[in-house]
């Protein structure tokens, strides 16, 4: 008998096999802590429910004396750094449990493949390996529920289909429901391919006293987001001078060529498979330091792709505002 119980996930919807786990994690622990992924990330076809409205999902599924027993706690993404990440596990373990000594805590979950690493990250506490259940799995019921086609109640709980219910008729789930028909006929123009292709991209993270220089997104995906000025690289390109051009296309940035060239820190691969929602997406980052200058920021106007761009503080940059792992990119480089 465990005195708590970890579970992990992003619960993107809350299913039936969640359940399952949750319930043996209560037939073999006092008290059960969920771990809540992706807390505070922008709506998205990935990551379309909040964290409030998973937490309803979840405690929603069972009975008030198993709910009073189960603590759900927010957990951000942060990706390309596992210590971070594991610290921030243990703290959210940290915040119910306190620090009295001598409980034992375990790891409880699914190996369903290798997003499924992190249950070996933590040596100290005890691993129950749960086995699937039924072979659920969210991606399936959440592309289905955003394209209207797959009946839910066979595979969500009724506190699910309830949230589920709710939100299909906002203006929100409107949204995500032409992004996720957007994404489908995206990835049809390369199902004839003999294998799944892999997309090159280039993003610029340009500085400049304590600020940073975005861009706010004019078209799906991530429509109205904010996000590092960047694309596609050209046929006969290097990723630098991709860079370079995504760069100047974006932010008509008033900054000298040679002076953008010379202020080049650091750059990075980036390639989380799971980062974008159109595909196998690897992208270089590039980090621009300019020098302070007391005439201010340089002037930036948004362009091709760029709804608008602009300078904002470092302090003001919030995941729930950022495209993809564009928040990720900007802490991994700048040290944030």
């Amino acid at each position: 008998m465990f005195d708590y119980l970890v579970f992990i996930g992003r619960f993107q919807p809350f299913h039936l096999g969640h359940r399952f786990v949750i319930e043996q994690a209560l037939a073999q622990s006092k008290q059960v802590i969920v771990l809540i992924g992706s807390a505070r990330v922008p709506r998205s076809t990935r990551n379309p429910f909040t964290l409030q409205e998973r937490t309803q999902m979840i405690l929603g599924a069972f009975a008030p004396d198993q709910a009073q027993r189960i603590h759900c706690v927010a957990l951000d993404d942060i990706l390309y750094n596992d210590t971070r990440w594991v610290h921030q596990v243990q703290q959210g373990v940290l915040s119910v449990t306190g620090a009295a000594s001598g409980q034992k805590i375990g790891l409880i979950g699914h190996n369903k493949d290798s997003s499924s690493y992190y249950l070996s990250l933590f040596p100290h506490w005890p691993a129950v390996n749960v086995p699937n259940f039924n072979n659920l799995s969210a991606t399936p019921i959440r592309d289905g529920y955003l394209l209207g086609a797959t009946p839910l109640t066979d595979f969500v709980p009724a506190s699910t289909l309830a949230v589920l219910n709710q939100l299909s008729q906002t203006d929100s789930y409107q949204k995500l429901q032409e992004e996720a028909w957007f994404i489908d006929r995206y990835k049809r123009q390369w199902e004839l391919s003999p294998y799944p292709p892999t997309f090159v991209t280039v993003d610029a993270v340009v500085i400049q006293s304590g600020h940073i220089l975005l861009v706010e997104r004019q078209a799906m995906p991530g429509q109205g987001l904010y996000a590092l000025p960047g694309g596609f690289i050209g046929e006969r390109e290097t990723l630098f001078d991709a860079c370079v051009r995504e760069l100047r296309e974006e932010t008509r940035l008033k900054v000298p060529d040679p002076v953008i060239r010379g202020s080049l820190k650091a750059q990075k691969t980036y390639d989380d498979p799971y980062r974008s929602v159109r595909g196998r997406t690897i992208t270089q980052a590039f980090y621009f330091a300019l020098k302070n200058d007391p005439a201010g920021l340089p002037k930036v106007k948004g362009g091709d792709d760029a709804r608008r761009a602009f300078w904002v503080a470092l302090a003001d940059v919030q995941p729930e505002q950022m495209f993809e792992d564009h928040f990720a990119i900007i802490t991994d480089l700048t040290g944030l």
